[in-house]
């Protein structure tokens, strides 16, 4: 059977630019970040004062009782997701009363870092040992951890507590899967929820992306691992693809895409936001070096998300780059961008969005799509926000620090993680 056409119907936005897609594209347009210095940060070296924090979140005050009483177990990035898959479900003006539950797929990925120390254990622990880390009273730190440990830690800990409640909450209860990974598993969820459409599995389909990274412990390993900016311009200082780039901010949030088949979603009069068209992935090994970045981490995913949408690189109109601002990440990732269009003969205008939010895991991948399909809307391609000159071989490049013309109807989105894996999504207008 020939696949079916998957279309963009609803959109949700949770991040530290707004708490609604409307809020996110306005303070876009806007040139504006989210940002910001952290209160607690106070004392702490630069590279760990800064990142994108989502402020206040809409009201919870319609839920019924017992789905209201559940949402205590979500850790923070989960309720992320949640508020923006809601967003997506309702903008997309669809009556899921009208599909039946089995014909619902979710795909969500997760990228949550909130409740990976030990904090939960700590009064019990400080009870057994008098002080003393070496002298545990064992009896003490039993006894102690019954009255003080939350006994639901666990469960606000694991990575598929939003699947769970979302799933309850919409019965989402066709095809799924829930993903925990870092990028780029949240185009892995967009690409697994397009692909149950298309392969005739379910009739509409939720994609969200959630995390945050903006606590205690995932600051010290990012910073650990030499990815965080070193801030000494503050919030300015996330300058992806610009020559003096030192590595990213890390925020928080949620993104959601609410998927349908074309011709169910015409036969409603939905208002299509854009076409999913092709998806690429794939693995590049740098010299048996597991964890560094190839010389062309992309190549090979943009070549088969063209090659899965009937494309080529002259049907572009932009190309959202993941752009990490670490100096071998986008290295690598301009160096792939330019293979393929020096093939093609044909030159593209670049962006990396990420200074508007913070590095948000896989929330930033299902993000930046939004953002996309907005910019093709709009005929006008995002600044990238702090960008001044991009290094000597990548000169020519259409990297701007003002908004750029968008002359076609398609774009490509790219993301790439640790160890070399990329994937690459193409998009194109409603």
């Amino acid at each position: 059977m020939p696949e079916r056409q998957v279309v963009i119907t609803g959109l949700g936005l949770v991040t530290p630019l707004g708490a609604s897609v409307a809020e996110n594209l306005e303070n876009l347009r806007a040139q504006k970040t989210g940002i910001g210095a952290r209160d607690e940060g106070a004392g702490l070296p630069e590279s760990l004062r800064y990142a994108g924090r989502v402020g206040e979140l809409p009201p919870t005050d319609d839920f019924k009782r017992k789905l209201l009483s559940q949402m205590k177990f979500l850790n923070r990035g989960a309720v992320l997701g949640f508020h923006s898959a809601r967003e997506a479900v309702t903008s997309a003006g669809i009556n899921l009363e009208d599909i039946p539950p089995g014909r619902r797929a979710l795909y969500i990925a997760s990228g949550d870092f909130t409740n990976i120390d030990h904090r939960f254990l700590y009064p019990a622990v400080k009870d057994a040992s008098a002080g003393r880390w070496q002298d545990i009273d064992w009896e003490k730190l039993n006894t102690s951890t019954l009255n003080k440990v939350p006994p639901f830690f666990l469960l606000e800990s694991i990575a598929n507590n939003l699947f769970s409640f979302l799933s309850a909450f919409y019965e989402f209860m066709g095809s799924n899967t829930s993903i925990a990974s870092l990028s780029p598993c949240g185009s892995h969820a967009v690409e697994l929820a397009a692909r149950s459409i298309a392969q005739g599995r379910a009739d509409t389909a939720l994609a969200v992306g959630c995390g945050s990274w903006i606590t205690e412990i995932p600051l010290y390993e990012l910073e650990g691992i030499g990815v965080l900016s070193g801030c000494r311009q503050g919030a300015a200082s996330f300058r992806p693809l610009d020559s003096r780039r030192d590595g990213f901010i890390p925020g928080e949030g949620g993104a959601a895409l609410l998927l349908e088949a074309e011709e169910s979603a015409v036969a409603r009069g939905a208002t299509i936001a854009g076409r999913l068209r092709g998806f690429g992935n794939c693995i590049e090994h740098s010299g048996g070096r597991s964890f560094t970045t190839p010389e062309r981490v992309a190549v090979r995913s943009i070549e088969g998300a063209l090659k899965d949408a009937g494309l080529g690189a002259s049907d572009l109109g932009f190309i959202v780059l993941h752009g990490s601002a670490t100096q071998r990440g986008d290295r690598s990732e301009l160096s792939s961008i330019a293979y393929v269009l020096d093939e093609a003969g044909v030159e593209v205008p670049l962006c990396g969005l990420k200074p508007y939010t913070g590095h948000m895991g896989a929330a930033s991948d299902v993000a930046e799509i939004i953002f996309g399909v907005d910019a093709l809307a709009k005929r006008t391609v995002p600044a990238t926000l702090n960008f001044t000159s991009a290094e000597s071989d990548f000169r020519d490049m259409m990297i701007s620090a003002s908004p750029q013309p968008c002359g076609r109807d398609g774009f490509l989105s790219i993301s790439y993680g640790v160890g070399g894996e990329s994937s690459t999504v193409v998009v194109d207008g409603g």
